[in-house]
């Protein structure tokens, strides 16, 4: 690992940043009655993307917006030159990760997704979008926010704009919490710009639709498991490295899986819930590979998981496939509007390192003189690996992403010194069941939990 590189400045990086972020400063008072500072945030943009394809359709925008004339069209062109300038930015940044970790990328582009026909759902939900645009969510009220309501109801019966349909729901409800905006205090700027302009893109024909879908036939060498918990929901993100049956070079992959969840169910809890639906879970826990057959699997390294198309195979040691394996693996393609800095997400395999903890509680990664922040708040609790471990580990499986302008470390799995050899710990340990006595008495509680909801719904079902 060429720790150096991940701190060394990025050739326009600032530049493509400061204009994404002056852009979003004009959506927070509003496109339609912008002032002069706002205003400047459509023209910057434009500037950012002159020569390029997008520079007369966006400079025509911008032009509008400053006149408070802009219609949905505009606003469209201003979404899609955000997206590709953050897309840019994505695209340095990932090629510094793999510069860093002496990986090669792998050949080719995305395949164009499925058509899909315009309707007058997506036309409605564009229209939506375009209303909060101008009033900005300084001016955001419950009578803007809840026009959503009608087009969600109606996009989601149809599985080709249930992508768009969560975006909108979702969104509706962030803002719906803010309002009325006037009042309002602070706002999560990028993120909020971040789900308009993807919403303004998803109103496109054909950019919702199905990703080309090819077939892995080899064996699966887990690495981690990345969890993420929220109060209704719970998703398990496998990263893996595949080696192909025909002998052809190894290359990285994520298997996914997601269920909702009651906010009652927390920590080991979520892998009853989870479990029911990937057989992969259970080969992570017991450190094994899984051998696939004609699993269906994207272009962007996407395993559509399916438990008939697999098969528990030999003891695979996840640190022993991060020394050997994942160093010559390829990373996947990166879908066009998967190009964004926060799903950069890049396994690493790092040791020989210091770490240190300072006054405030922060961790670091000393490696080859170079210092990386870890992140110690995306270790999940529904496992055995904690930031005391990580801060006395001497080797580690993590996940390189980008945050508050610089790279940091996301731990998967760290190996710690216990009566003088090297015991491995993985955030992921307990996906498959486990013998550990706080692992055994968290699943307990959320057995108990799920009993109890069964017989509340029960009797609400019988009334």
């Amino acid at each position: 690992m060429r720790a150096g590189l991940l701190t060394d400045p990025v050739d326009g990086l600032d530049e493509a940043l400061e204009a994404v972020d002056a852009f979003d400063g004009a959506l927070v008072a509003g496109l339609l009655r912008s002032q002069a500072a706002e205003a400047a945030g459509p023209t910057r943009l434009a500037d950012a993307v002159a020569g390029t394809p997008l520079a007369a359709r966006v400079a025509e925008a911008a032009a509008k917006a400053a006149a408070g004339a802009a219609g949905e069209d505009h606003f469209l062109a201003l979404a899609a030159a955000r997206t590709a300038l953050l897309g840019s930015v994505h695209d340095a940044l990932l090629a510094r990760v793999e510069e860093a970790a002496g990986r090669a990328r792998g050949a080719g582009t995305a395949p164009a997704v499925s058509a899909q026909p315009t309707t007058n759902l997506l036309t409605a939900a564009r229209a939506w979008l375009s209303d909060l645009a101008r009033c900005g969510w300084q001016g955001l009220d419950h009578e803007v926010v809840s026009g959503a309501a009608d087009v969600v109801s109606a996009m989601l019966p149809d599985p080709s704009l249930r992508r768009l349909a969560t975006l909108i729901d979702g969104f509706a409800a962030e803002l719906a919490a803010s309002c009325p905006g006037a009042s309002a205090e602070r706002f999560p700027v990028r993120r909020w710009a971040d789900l308009w302009s993807r919403g303004m893109l998803l109103t496109v024909p054909g950019a919702a639709g199905t990703p080309a879908v090819g077939t892995a036939d080899g064996r699966l060498l887990p690495l981690g498991i990345d969890v993420q918990e929220h109060a209704t929901a719970a998703q398990a993100q496998v990263h893996a490295v595949f080696e192909p049956v025909d002998g052809s070079a190894p290359r990285l992959v994520r298997a996914s899986v997601s269920v909702p969840k009651p906010d009652t169910v927390l920590g080991a809890g979520i892998w009853q819930l989870l479990r029911p639906h990937m057989s992969l879970l259970a080969a992570v826990g017991e450190g094994r590979s899984m051998d696939l057959t004609g699993m269906p699997v994207t272009a962007e390294g996407d395993l559509l998981w399916s438990d008939e198309h697999a098969r528990a195979g030999e003891p695979a040691e996840a640190f022993a496939t991060a020394r050997v394996a994942l160093p010559t693996a390829t990373a996947p393609v990166t879908a066009p509007l998967d190009r964004h800095p926060a799903r950069i997400a890049v396994p690493v395999f790092l040791e020989g390192y210091t770490a240190r903890t300072d006054d405030d509680g922060h961790l670091t990664f000393t490696v080859a003189g170079t210092g990386l922040a870890v992140d110690t708040d995306r270790i999940p609790v529904a496992g055995p690996l904690t930031p005391e471990a990580v801060a006395r580990s001497g080797a580690c499986i993590a996940l390189i992403r980008w945050d508050a302008g610089a790279f940091v470390l996301q731990p998967l799995a760290v190996e710690t010194t216990v009566r003088k050899k090297a015991a491995p710990v993985h955030a992921g340990a307990w996906a498959g069941g486990t013998a550990d006595k706080a692992g055994a008495r968290a699943e307990k509680a959320a057995t108990d939990a799920a009993k109890v909801l069964s017989e509340r719904a029960g009797r609400l079902l019988r009334k």
